[in-house]
């Protein structure tokens, strides 16, 4: 399997292939709009814009399998991540990243990078880096902060 053969439809209904993405540095994260990880948008948003003309990609996977915290609709979730922390980077669906309907793309990042217990995801905010030619590089925790990230990302851009 190959992350550029799989595709995610965004919050607007379009389906986009990962391929898209191609010579982009990816981040990936799984998202939830009432969690105390929420204010890790504002990071990922200063990540994004400080490196998006070099080539750094951010994209958001709104999930409601932790304590139920993304709830609202693809409408809702646009609108709070653009008010409250100006959002830029491509938001997708809700999706699940755990169990039977687990989304594609997660069941091909925890199947390249397992965490410390295994390979489910743990809570909302757990980030994943793909370098520029497809190759996962790093998963990181939910409380790792955006900014914790900023040297790898610079030093794979």
């Amino acid at each position: 399997m190959n992350f550029y053969n799989l595709k995610a439809t965004l919050l607007n209904g379009k389906t986009v292939a990962m391929e898209q993405y191609k010579g982009k540095t990816i981040i990936i994260v799984n998202t939830a709009s009432k969690c105390g990880l929420t204010p890790q948008y504002e990071g990922l948003e200063n990540l994004y814009q400080k490196y998006k003309d070099q080539g750094l990609v951010i994209l958001g996977f709104p999930c409601n399998q932790f304590g139920k915290q993304e709830s609202g609709t693809s409408d809702e979730i646009q609108e709070f991540c653009q008010i409250n922390y100006g959002v830029s980077f491509p938001m997708f669906e809700k999706i699940e990243v755990n169990g039977n309907n687990t989304h594609p793309i997660f069941k091909y990042l925890k199947s390249k990078l397992g965490g410390c217990f295994g390979s489910k995801i743990k809570w909302n905010f757990t980030k994943f880096i793909i370098d520029k030619n497809g190759k996962t590089v790093k998963r990181f925790v939910p409380i790792t902060k955006p900014e914790k990230m900023e040297k790898l990302i610079k030093k794979i851009l």
